[in-house]
């Protein structure tokens, strides 16, 4: 990268740490419609992706940033100000309705109580605007709308504009006039190989471990072709004719020049193969990330988990770019399903909302409606319900402002295709995934898609009493009718369980685990019921299992809800175990421990398709954070939270879980614990055989061996008590 190049990085990588669109700049910054620069870069990224050189676009609806957009915002000056206006397209400016002569950069604003309107037309990137006075910044309390529904009657009487929608405008902390935002991209660091195997005009390169970025041949001289060939295992990047990825070079009269590659990839090998007079002295890697920071920690007496707890840490980073996307290697498309469990993820590590927000207005892209969210049905739904956590873990009532119209919109899609009793079932271009199963049904009305549906409902509730909107009653009634059908329809008092689904309005006998485990953490089932789904479900092996990082994901969290940590921590040691033996330094889309060697990496009837770098293969860090340091926000923003460490039977556990504007830190042994907090009044919960003692908190008694003590921000506190038992 050149010097201008780096500095571009080095600016905008900043919005990865600095606050959301919805939070008020301090400072001047671009500014823009909201969700308008994350649509528009998600087609940028998302169309990147070839498949051996061949261009593979999404094959979802690919919606447009608003080309004309028009900006205001109202200030009372004490004096006059001289204001700098910079943006990206075509633009005018008023002055209390009066349009000035142009297209100035610069406007002189008087003394006393102004509005200033910008308009800005840009067919090929978004229309952003930047202004810089001593007081008149642009900042996120702008209004911005995308039609101003302005007219001119025959006496040149300008009509009002009650009718426009204003939202607040969207911004990422871009704050360089000199630096459009169009210029975006990811920061780069140099990388060294590990190893290098030289024969005759070949290089085997090992970069040591799974890694993201362009290639750099060094001292690259002569003429000829270079044909490179990358793997996230050695017999990928040997397997000329079948490795997912490629690039092809023609080099002429090279004369000692080091080139770096266009296109950055995913890779541990790369396989370098020439020919003609070229020669080539080395080869490293510009390694590509987001400057995102860990801010969640986990540590524990049990090395093989500290590993794996670092090998997830390792994956969800590499994985979190300018969204949250689903594996580097080979979509790097943002998907619903894999972001709603990277957002769950980020709560624990980076805590950094920005990538969250941005990754739900690139999936939802514009209105109209004309299909689910990836084509999924189920996609649709977790995109709903990473609203509702979004808000529970930051408080973020901006951004419901921003993004409500299109949850209506979305939820009156879903509604629409509901059938005669009122369920989904999949139509016609409908997807409904649920998991990568053999022989999983989809046909009918499947439980686990009303459920979803369900959660999403209440999610429209919340949001539409933050909205001040009426029908939050009919969300919520809605979500309790259909509740009460899915206990109607679906379970099975014989079976202790839900059934998979229902066909021509008959109950199939088929139990699968989905529906059954979502409930459970859903907290739709009563103790009696989510016991019986324990032993009648999770627990038999009958049961099909789960074979995905992305369904253990839920699978291990319904059994961490019920009490069973040590259950988990042999599973998670046994699975993601189970990959690390295999040679994983990123976990995968996929780990089916009955596969031998290279059949690790076959997946979609290709030798190498798996991912073996997937966001989804990352959830310990959010078991470790939510169930083992035992820290969930109660209300929105942690102004109320719970901590509940359980150690699962290890000898100490310790970690710290990021808040908005801090941490919770979290000690854990049998016999100690320590906790302290930086905002937030928590409540401490915990059992313990004898009577526990603390010097500067008050610990109460709530029976059966169960305490709780309230945690005021800023204070230590440490327990001494001795610890119950796991129930396993």
């Amino acid at each position: 990268m050149n010097r201008m190049i780096k500095r571009m990085a080095i600016v905008f990588g900043a919005c990865f740490l600095m606050c959301s669109e919805a939070m008020m700049a301090q400072e001047a910054t671009w500014i823009w419609y909201p969700g308008d620069f994350d649509i528009w870069l998600s087609n940028k990224m998302q169309n990147r992706r070839t498949e051996r050189g061949t261009f593979y676009p999404p094959f979802w609806k690919v919606d447009n940033h608003y080309v004309c957009v028009d900006f205001h915002k109202d200030f009372t000056l004490a004096q006059p100000e001289q204001v700098e206006i910079y943006t990206e397209g075509n633009y005018n400016v008023k002055i209390d309705g009066k349009m000035q002569e142009g297209a100035p950069s610069q406007v002189f604003v008087p003394a006393g109580k102004h509005r200033i309107n910008v308009k800005i037309f840009n067919q090929a990137t978004v229309p952003a605007l930047f202004v810089k006075g001593q007081t008149i910044v642009s900042d996120a309390s702008w209004l911005v709308t995308f039609e101003d529904k302005e007219w001119i009657d025959e006496t040149g009487k300008a009509s009002d504009q009650a009718a426009t929608a204003w939202l607040t405008a969207g911004s990422k902390n871009f704050n360089d006039p000199k630096i459009k935002p169009s210029s975006f991209e990811l920061l780069t660091t140099p990388q060294y190989a590990a190893s290098v195997e030289k024969k005759g005009q070949s290089l085997l390169v090992d970069f040591g471990k799974e890694t993201f970025g362009y290639v750099k041949l060094n001292g690259l001289r002569g003429n000829g072709k270079v044909n490179i060939y990358y793997g996230e295992s050695k017999a990928e990047a040997l397997s000329t004719d079948h490795c997912e990825t490629l690039d092809r070079l023609q080099v002429s009269n090279a004369i000692s020049k080091d080139t770096v590659l266009s296109s950055s990839k995913a890779f541990r090998f790369v396989n370098i193969q020439y020919d003609g007079s070229l020669a080539i002295d080395s080869v490293s890697m510009l390694y590509e990330y987001a400057p995102v920071t860990q801010r969640g920690t986990f540590r524990c007496s049990d090395t093989l988990l500290n590993k794996i707890y670092d090998v997830s840490d390792y994956t969800f980073h590499l994985n979190t770019r300018e969204f949250f996307i689903d594996g580097i290697k080979r979509d790097r498309w943002v998907w619903s399903g894999d972001g709603y469990q990277s957002f769950l993820m980020n709560y624990y590590s980076f805590f950094n909302s920005p990538t969250v927000t941005s990754t739900l207005m690139a999936l939802r892209g514009k209105d109209p409606v004309t299909s689910h969210i990836n084509t999924i049905m189920d996609y649709t739904f977790y995109w709903f319900m990473g609203i509702y956590d979004y808000y529970l873990y930051t408080g973020d009532q901006t951004f419901i402002t921003q993004v409500y119209p299109r949850m209506q919109s979305m939820m009156d899609y879903c509604l629409q295709r509901r059938n005669k009793d009122g369920l989904m079932e999949g139509l016609g271009g409908d997807w409904i995934f649920i998991d990568w199963a053999d022989g999983l049904s989809k046909k009918g009305e499947v439980s686990f898609e009303q459920l979803l549906l369900c959660r999403s409902l209440e999610t429209m509730s919340l949001c539409a009493d933050l909205m001040h909107d009426k029908k939050a009653a009919q969300y919520r009634q809605l979500a309790a009718d259909l509740k009460g059908k899915i206990f109607s329809y679906y379970w099975n008092d014989g079976k202790q369980a839900f059934v998979h689904s229902r066909i021509n309005g008959q109950p199939t006998d088929n139990v699968t685990r989905y529906t059954n485990m979502f409930a459970i953490f859903f907290n739709y089932l009563s103790e009696a019921q989510k016991q019986g789904v324990k032993q009648n479900v999770l627990l038999n092996d009958k049961v099909q299992k789960i074979t995905t990082p992305y369904m253990r994901f839920y699978e291990l969290e319904a059994m961490c809800a019920l009490g069973e940590q040590q259950y988990v921590l042999n599973e998670i040691k046994s699975y993601w175990g189970g990959m690390l033996q295999n040679g994983a330094t990123s976990f995968w889309e996929e780990y089916n421990p009955d596969k031998k060697g290279d059949e690790h990496y076959a997946m979609y009837g290709r030798p190498f398709g798996k991912s073996l770098c997937h966001a989804w293969g990352a959830s310990p860090i959010y078991l470790f954070g939510k169930y083992y340091l035992g820290v969930q926000p109660t209300s929105p923003a942690y102004k109320t939270y719970t901590i509940q460490p359980v150690t699962g039977g290890l000898k100490w556990i310790e970690g710290t879980v990021p808040t908005p504007n801090g941490l919770v830190n979290v000690y854990c042994s049998a016999k100690q614990m320590k906790v302290k907090a930086d905002e937030g009044t928590g409540t401490l919960k915990f059992k313990s055989k004898k009577k526990p003692s603390c010097k500067n908190g008050t610990i109460t008694s709530v029976g059966n061996g169960a305490y709780e003590m309230t945690v005021e921000k800023g204070v230590e506190y440490v327990v001494s008590y001795e610890e119950l038992g796991n129930r396993s």
